[in-house]
């Protein structure tokens, strides 16, 4: 997953729909930092969360 992910990209939290959008800020390594329009900055661990990535 990590592998496409990067700082700018787009993308939502596949359970929090109530998030919003969220903008990539940081990959290191399985952790990513993500500011979600409605949560704020969140740092997720990929090894348990695939966020899906938002085109268009």
């Amino acid at each position: 997953m990590r592998s496409f992910l990067e700082p700018g990209m787009l993308v939502r939290h596949p359970e929090q729909a109530d998030w919003g959008l969220g903008q990539v800020q940081s990959v290191v390594g399985a952790r990513i930092t993500v500011n979600f329009e409605h949560a704020g900055k969140v740092v997720i661990d990929l090894r348990h969360i695939a966020l899906v990535p938002v085109t268009g």
